[in-house]
C-alpha cells in the first residue's frame, strides 16, 4: 500500500516538508473468507471503504480480491473490518512521519478533518448506495486532549532516561472511526398499564451490552418515572413483530430513538387526557413522579395508571372524546445515514528485547460517541473494546497448516488477554451530539477496538527505534519480536 504526501514520500530530507498532507492512497487488499462464509464481502468492503478514517484524503484506489478457501469461515466480530483498515492507515501515518522527520502526532494533526468541515462528505458509497458523510466530531480536539492526558510532549525525555538505563519504552498513537446506528429502522413500543407499570417492547436484541438499562432510562426520563419502574422486553416477537437485532453498534441509535419518540407520544397523550380530567390547559401540565399534575399545584394531579385505566374503556360507558384507546404508542425510528463515532488512543509500552515480552504500562483512550445515556455502561463497553484490541495486537493468532487445517484449536494455543495482561485504562470522553437523531447519540461498543492494535504496535515500534524494527502485521508474538530485533542487529552489524 502506498500513501503519497503533498510533496514526497521518498527518503527523509534534512528538513521536514512544509505541508506534509497526504494527497492519495493506492493499495491492494486480499481477503481470505474461508469456506461457506456467511457475510461474503462485508468485511473487505468495510476495510476498503473506511481505510481513510478521520483524515482528509483526496484520492483513493483500492484493488480488492476476495478468495474462497478451505479454511474456517470468516465472519464479523467487534469492528467487522474497521480495525484492519485503521491498522493499515495508522501504520502508513507512522511511516510518513518517519520518512518526513515529523512528530507522529503533528503529521496526523495536519491531515485530520477539522470540525468546521463537518458534516464531511467523502467520495465513497455505503452499502446502501448513499454517499459516506461524517455527521459530526472534532478529531483534532480529541487528539489534543488524549495527548495532554498521556504526557506525549514529555515522553521523549522519559524515553531517553529509560534507554540510558537499558530499558526500552515507547509510546504509540492511533485514531479510529466507526459508522454506527445502521438502519433502516428499529422498533419501540411503550405501554402504560392500569397499575402504573411501564413496559417497553423492542425488536432490538439484548446481548449483554446494557440495552435494557439504557432503554429504561430513556423511557423513564420522558415519563417522569424511575428507570426501575420500566420493564424492557427486547427481541420478543410476542411484543413486536418488527426488528433487526444487535449488530453494527446500532442499538441506542435506532431502538433508543424509537423508544424516545414512543415515550414522548405516550406523554403527550397522557397530558391531553389529563387536561380533561383536571380541567387544565395542556401547557400548564407536567409529568413527574408517575403522574400528570398542574404546574405549581401538585395537589391537582392524576396518576399515569389511572389515565391508562380510563383509556381501557368499559362496556356501555362513554369514552373520552378525541382519544384513541390505550395509553401506549409505537414508533419505528427510520435512519439511513450512519452516525460516526471516533476514538483516539495513546499507549505506553515497555519491551524486553531479550525475550520479546511486551508490557503495556499505560493506556489512554478518548472516545466521542455523542451524548452518553449511561456513562457507566459506556465505560464498560470501551474497556471491553480495548481488551479485544489488545488481544488482536499481542495474542490472538489463528494458525493453519499447509493443508488448511487449524492449528490453534484450544485456548492453550489461541491466546486471549486476561486480567493479568490488561493494564489500568484511563478513559476520556468528548460529547459531540449527532445531528442525525433526537438523542444525539452514536454507537459505543466497537469503537474501542478499532484503534487499539495500531496504537500498541506504534508504541512497540517506537520502543525499538534504536534497532530500526518495523512491524507490518498483528498479532506480534514475543518470538517474532526477538527475530525482528536479531535481524535488525545483524543488518546493522551489531
Amino acid at each position: 500500500m502506498r500513501c503519497r504526501s503533498a510533496t514526497s514520500i521518498g527518503r527523509s530530507t534534512s528538513r521536514p516538508t512544509r505541508k506534509a498532507r497526504c494527497s492519495a492512497i493506492r493499495g491492494r487488499l486480499l481477503h481470505d473468507l474461508g469456506a461457506y462464509a456467511l457475510q461474503d464481502v462485508n468485511l473487505p468492503y468495510n476495510s476498503a471503504s473506511t481505510l481513510t478514517g478521520p483524515y482528509m484524503i483526496p484520492a483513493l484506489a483500492m484493488e480488492v480480491t476476495v478468495a474462497a478457501t478451505n479454511k474456517t469461515p470468516v465472519s464479523s466480530v467487534r469492528g467487522a473490518g474497521y480495525p484492519q483498515a485503521a491498522f493499515a492507515m495508522e501504520r502508513l501515518m507512522d511511516r510518513l512521519a518517519r520518512e518526513l522527520a515529523l512528530d507522529r502526532a503533528e503529521l496526523r494533526r495536519r491531515n485530520l478533518i477539522p470540525p468546521e468541515k463537518m458534516p464531511y462528505k467523502k467520495p465513497l458509497k455505503t452499502r446502501a448506495g448513499a454517499n459516506v458523510q461524517y455527521d459530526s466530531g472534532d478529531y483534532p480536539a480529541c487528539q489534543a486532549d488524549v495527548l495532554a492526558a498521556a504526557g506525549w510532549s514529555d515522553f521523549p525525555r522519559r524515553q531517553s532516561e529509560a534507554r540510558a538505563a537499558g530499558r526500552y519504552i515507547g509510546m504509540g498513537l492511533s485514531h479510529g472511526l466507526k459508522g454506527t446506528g445502521r438502519g433502516p429502522f428499529e422498533s419501540g413500543l411503550v405501554r402504560v398499564s392500569p397499575t402504573g407499570r411501564v413496559t417497553v417492547f423492542t425488536g432490538a436484541a439484548a446481548i449483554g451490552q446494557g440495552l435494557c438499562t439504557a432503554l429504561a432510562q430513556i423511557c423513564a426520563s420522558e415519563l417522569g418515572i424511575r428507570p426501575e419502574d420500566v420493564t424492557v422486553l427486547p427481541g420478543d416477537t410476542s411484543g413486536v413483530s418488527l426488528g433487526l437485532g444487535a449488530f453494527a453498534s446500532r442499538q441506542t441509535v435506532t431502538a433508543g430513538n424509537s423508544v424516545l419518540l414512543a415515550a414522548r407520544a405516550v406523554a403527550d397523550k397522557a397530558k391531553k387526557l389529563a387536561s380533561h380530567v383536571l380541567e387544565a390547559a395542556e401547557h400548564d401540565l407536567e409529568i413527574a413522579d408517575g403522574e400528570v399534575r398542574v404546574i405549581g399545584a401538585r395537589q391537582l394531579s392524576v396518576k399515569l395508571g389511572e389515565l391508562s385505566r380510563i383509556l381501557r374503556g368499559a362496556p356501555g360507558y362513554g369514552f373520552p372524546p378525541g382519544m384513541e384507546p390505550g395509553l401506549e404508542a409505537d414508533r419505528q425510528f427510520r435512519i439511513d445515514d450512519l452516525a460516526y463515532a471516533n476514538g483516539c488512543h495513546v499507549v505506553e509500552v515497555e519491551v524486553d528485547v531479550e525475550t520479546g515480552e511486551v508490557r503495556i504500562v499505560k493506556y489512554y483512550a478518548l472516545q466521542d460517541s455523542g451524548n452518553l445515556i449511561n456513562p457507566m455502561i459506556v465505560d464498560g463497553q470501551v474497556h471491553g473494546g480495548i481488551a479485544h484490541g489488545i488481544g488482536n495486537a499481542l495474542f490472538e493468532w489463528m494458525g493453519y497448516d499447509d493443508s488448511g487445517q487449524p492449528l490453534t484449536t484450544t485456548f492453550a494455543d489461541y491466546l486471549l488477554p486476561t486480567a493479568t495482561e490488561l493494564p489500568m485504562l484511563t478513559t476520556l470522553y468528548r460529547q459531540t451530539p449527532s445531528p442525525l437523531n433526537p438523542l444525539g447519540v452514536k454507537g459505543v461498543g466497537e469503537v474501542g477496538t478499532i484503534p487499539a492494535a495500531a496504537a500498541i504496535i506504534s508504541a512497540v515500534e517506537d520502543a525499538l527505534t534504536p534497532f530500526g524494527v518495523h512491524i507490518a502485521q498483528v498479532p506480534i508474538m514475543p518470538y517474532r519480536l526477538v527475530e525482528l530485533i536479531a535481524a535488525a542487529r545483524q543488518a546493522r552489524g551489531h
